[in-house]
């Protein structure tokens, strides 16, 4: 398996594009992407918990009934979401990118992502939308995770290559996601796509298999969005024998699957609003998996911790205190931690207290722009891993002003 460009057109007969057409005010912003398949896919979606959906998930829920898609169409600066009409808006994007590709309206992944409670023009839609299929090329990928992009500093793209019997299979994917990133679905777009012939149903499977240690594992400030959704299609054209069954075959698209989420999972926490570090926690030594997942998301979405990374303070006792109010069931008394970065590693916990550390080399460690958290619980063969980012002055003036 191996690292490859290409984003959501690394995969065989797909191509993308984004425009910018009057959604937002700023000229230079994408607001609107395409990623279209040669041919219809089979296709996977896990959806945001929060109990405030946008339209465009309900509508795409209804869509993927079925277990097929051909195409994802995504504007950004509105979300679409608690506005009188949002379904009928979202209904009308589908059909407008439908007719201008040639395919079923029914066929369509729709996603919208911005500010909430603001009505959907669909008028500047319809109107780029000759634009935005005209110009759609396998090399558009970068246009499209542009399109996405809300208040992301960075595009996120990742794709791997690696062969099923003899036929070499691909997987890309790009995400959008900054803000209100929090375990259980974060404010998250994810469009994955890849050759690779598969069922629906064993798609469906391996896409909520992976969500629980990739998606569900990043947190930037706590708020769950009313947008998230991830979403694969998967189009045969690589050619492979279709995986029907839990096979060696489907334990190697997972892992592949695994590779690209787990490279976006990082890109996300990495760029989260005002961010300056990305901040990785990996729990080992834990009872089971739910200790470990429970203290690693404890750690990364303390408020006091994520303060203390960006001050590059070795403020371990932060640390102790977010395992301890995580609700998992660990002896404190067994607890190492140390903090590690491509400056060294050092340790600052043993058994449950401190132990002496130079703050000098720990202050050299924690001013990287990659801190590792190392938790060792002691009491089992159980790990995790959780990502998340520094607490900085800008979130607060990202989202101070955020609608203004």
């Amino acid at each position: 398996m191996k690292t490859i460009e290409g984003g959501v057109c690394a995969a065989k007969g797909f191509t993308a594009n984004g425009i910018h057409c009057g959604i937002r005010k700023n000229k230079t912003k994408k607001d609107l992407a395409l990623v279209v398949s040669e041919v219809p896919a089979s296709a996977a979606a896990v959806y945001t918990t929060n109990l405030v959906k946008g339209a465009t998930l309900q509508v795409t829920r209804k869509h993927l009934a079925n277990g097929v898609a051909q195409a994802i169409v995504c504007n950004s600066g509105i979300a679409n979401t608690c506005c009188a009409g949002g379904e009928a808006v979202a209904e009308e994007m589908s059909r407008v990118t439908a007719r201008a590709l040639g395919i079923k309206a029914e066929d369509m992944i729709v996603a919208s992502t911005g500010v909430i409670g603001q009505p959907l023009d669909i008028s500047p839609i319809a109107a780029g939308m000759p634009a935005l299929v005209a110009g759609k090329s396998a090399a558009g990928h970068k246009d499209a995770a542009q399109g996405i992009m809300t208040t992301d500093t960075v595009m996120k793209e990742a794709a791997v290559e690696f062969t099923l019997g003899d036929k070499v299979c691909r997987i890309g994917g790009m995400a959008k996601g900054s803000g209100m990133i929090h375990p259980n679905m974060a404010t998250m777009l994810v469009f994955i796509t890849s050759d690779v012939a598969i069922t629906p149903a064993l798609l469906q499977k391996a896409l909520s298999g992976d969500i629980k240690n990739t998606f569900n594992m990043v947190s930037v400030d706590g708020d769950t969005s009313t947008n998230d959704m991830v979403t694969v299609l998967a189009n045969g054209m690589a050619g492979n024998d279709p995986i029907t069954e839990e096979n060696e075959a489907f334990s190697l698209f997972m892992k592949a699957l695994n590779t690209v989420t787990v490279a976006l999972c990082r890109m996300i926490a990495g760029d989260g609003e005002g961010a300056t570090k990305l901040i990785e926690c990996r729990v080992t030594g834990a009872a089971d998996d739910q200790t470990a997942k429970a203290v690693a998301k404890s750690v990364i979405c303390s408020s006091l911790l994520k303060a203390a990374m960006f001050g590059a303070d070795a403020n371990w006792g932060r640390v102790l205190c977010a395992i301890g109010y995580s609700g998992a069931e660990v002896d404190v008394e067994k607890i190492d931690v140390a903090f590690r970065s491509e400056a060294g590693l050092i340790d600052v916990c043993k058994n449950g207290v401190g132990v002496d550390f130079s703050e000098e080399k720990a202050k050299e460690i924690l001013l990287k722009k990659e801190i590792e958290i190392l938790i060792d619980l002691n009491t089992g063969a159980a790990d995790a891993i959780a990502w998340g980012c520094d607490l900085t002055y800008d979130y607060v003036k990202i989202n101070g002003d955020y609608r203004t």
